[in-house]
């Protein structure tokens, strides 16, 4: 805010456009004193603490409309999105390698004083390692900037006798939604900002809901990276009547073994080929970001009659005695799970989908230029009215260039 208010007293045409109070004074041959007629940096970080989160998302839905009312309507703004989260480091002594800090830095229990908001998290180096990660405070490495997605610090298991390649941080996270055009450019469609103890995955309901809003219709294809390939964003993407080339591109996260297909009522073939049929179901509420159903399948030699017959490749869970004899599998019900299993990802039209992500870096690497990864504010709300903010500025800037696409591309008139 005092660069920013340094840069108002250098403009005073900029000053008198944007609507600030006028002092007049003949000192100046504009004819007022800029500086006399501005307020102070200490109330315009008072106004970005305060204000209204509504009022930051309607600049930010007002961009968007711009964007679309601007680009030529065959270009299909908005169709293709991808998402993605960048990390934010609060400004507080416990991310400072060189600041002594008693007791250990990254306890979640210690809230820093400098910020009362900010939450530590883990930022794995690779967002699809496998590896487990020391939460021993005093055998933490020094953070350095993370360059991937987040992992919260719960989630982590405990075992100080291995380490994940990441860093411990205290901070925030910003998702974003972003859509590419080509030789058109990228464009920012929605965004959140969250503590760093909150998943990836929690970023992706709330943020398709303000796309919504922001487009006024529900954008037809995604493209994300492994932390979100579940059964709920592949169920978002799922084809319709109107829209059958709806899907996402999302990397497979989990075990190759567990790929399942399907027969054509949706029911998944056991090792042998078999539909292995549902024996029960259960909602499930708990312990997971969406609530839904899961069924158990269980061998069809078994249920629901015993059929006399073997296993024909002799399954090891064949050999087993009992209730748990043959083979047995528990999954989600939801149609989006049958389409993460059966997704084709060495397809053409995966593949080019999948393209869409350099959309999120791109827009990242313009929103690292302007100052997000290390902001100079010291609770959530000022840093996601900022954070809300740069996009807004990232939106204008493209709009700009758009429309001067626009003018290069028409017609020269006679």
């Amino acid at each position: 805010m005092p660069k920013l208010r340094e840069y108002l007293v250098e403009q005073p045409a900029l000053t008198w456009l944007l609507g600030f109070p006028l002092k007049a004074a003949s000192d100046y041959s504009w004819g007022f004193d800029v500086d006399a007629g501005l307020p102070t940096h200490r109330h315009m970080s008072r106004i970005l603490r305060e204000m209204p989160r509504s009022q930051v998302e309607f600049l930010l839905r007002s961009s968007v409309h711009l964007l679309k009312s601007e680009l030529p309507a065959e270009l299909g703004f908005g169709n293709e999105i991808s998402l993605d989260t960048k990390h934010i480091i609060a400004w507080v002594k416990e991310n400072n390698p060189k600041a002594h800090v008693r007791g250990g830095r990254f306890h979640k229990e210690k809230q820093p004083k400098g910020d009362n908001d900010c939450k530590v998290g883990f930022k794995a180096n690779d967002n699809q390692s496998k590896k487990a990660a020391s939460t021993d405070s005093s055998a933490a490495a020094a953070p350095a900037t993370p360059n991937s997605e987040g992992t919260p610090a719960s989630q982590l298991p405990i075992d100080s006798a291995r380490h994940a390649e990441g860093n411990y941080y205290w901070g925030y996270a910003s998702g974003v939604v972003a859509n590419k055009i080509a030789d058109w450019g990228e464009f920012v469609l929605a965004e959140a900002t969250q503590t760093f103890d909150k998943s990836e995955q929690s970023y992706f309901l709330p943020l398709m809901a303000q796309t919504e809003v922001n487009l006024g219709r529900k954008p037809k294809r995604g493209a994300l990276d492994a932390a979100f390939d579940a059964f709920y964003v592949h169920e978002y993407f799922a084809p319709t009547p109107e829209e059958p080339d709806r899907f996402a591109a999302v990397p497979w996260a989990d075990r190759a073994d567990h790929r399942k297909t399907f027969d054509a009522n949706g029911l998944p073939h056991c090792a042998a080929g078999f539909a292995m049929p549902r024996k029960s179901k259960v909602q499930v509420k708990s312990g997971c970001l969406v609530a839904h159903e899961v069924g158990r399948y269980v061998c069809p030699l078994l249920f629901p009659e015993i059929s006399g017959e073997s296993c024909p490749i002799h399954h090891p869970n064949w050999q087993r005695s009992g209730k748990d004899k043959g083979c047995i599998t528990t999954l989600p019900t939801s149609i989006g799970n049958r389409m993460r299993h059966e997704l084709d990802r060495s397809s053409d039209a995966y593949k080019q989908l999948y393209q869409q992500r350099t959309a999120t870096e791109r827009i990242n690497s313009q929103a690292l230029d302007l100052g997000i990864e290390r902001p100079k504010l010291r609770n959530q709300r000022s840093i996601a009215n900022q954070n809300t903010l740069l996009y807004v500025l990232i939106n204008l800037r493209a709009l700009q260039r758009v429309k001067e696409r626009k003018v290069a591309l028409a017609p020269l008139k006679v």
